[in-house]
């Protein structure tokens, strides 16, 4: 799913991401970029608006503080999620997070491309979840920063 909207309130980024958007992109995108974008978000890549980026990174960045705050709730709910996988899926997860192709992750933990997907299946059924966006989200809020 790509959002296309006149706003990038950083809580409407959060929420479109978290409900399984691959995508978030303003309306006065470029319609060459908006193209690119639709083939991109269709292949499974994700795709900010630099805007929007900026509106998740400011969101994340200000709610860290608190230590009852709804940043540090996910953090603890998404490492709840988490532990039920087994090691190698965690990684796999990790991986995702990182933004990594299946081929990448293949190469980087030594695994088949076949493997990796069959991993990746397992991770959104046992996490409950629709796409590698919101694995990734998960492994953000759980604390899991990118290498």
């Amino acid at each position: 799913m790509l959002v296309l909207t006149t706003f990038d309130a950083d809580e409407m980024v959060l929420r479109a991401l978290r409900v399984g958007a691959h995508g978030f992109l303003l309306k006065d995108t470029p319609p060459a970029r908006l193209v690119e974008a639709v083939h991109a978000v269709a292949a499974g890549e994700p795709i900010l608006s630099p805007s929007a980026a900026s509106a998740l990174i400011a969101a994340v960045a200000g709610q860290e503080d608190a230590a009852d705050s709804p940043a540090n709730r996910r953090r603890a709910e998404a490492r709840q999620a988490l532990d039920g996988l087994t090691e190698r899926e965690l990684e796999v997860a990790v991986a995702l997070g990182r933004g990594q192709s299946n081929l990448e992750i293949g190469a980087s933990l030594y695994l088949s491309v076949a493997t990796v997907k069959a991993h990746v299946g397992r991770i959104l059924t046992k996490l409950d979840l629709e796409n590698r966006t919101q694995v990734a989200i998960l492994v953000h809020d759980a604390g899991h920063t990118p290498d």
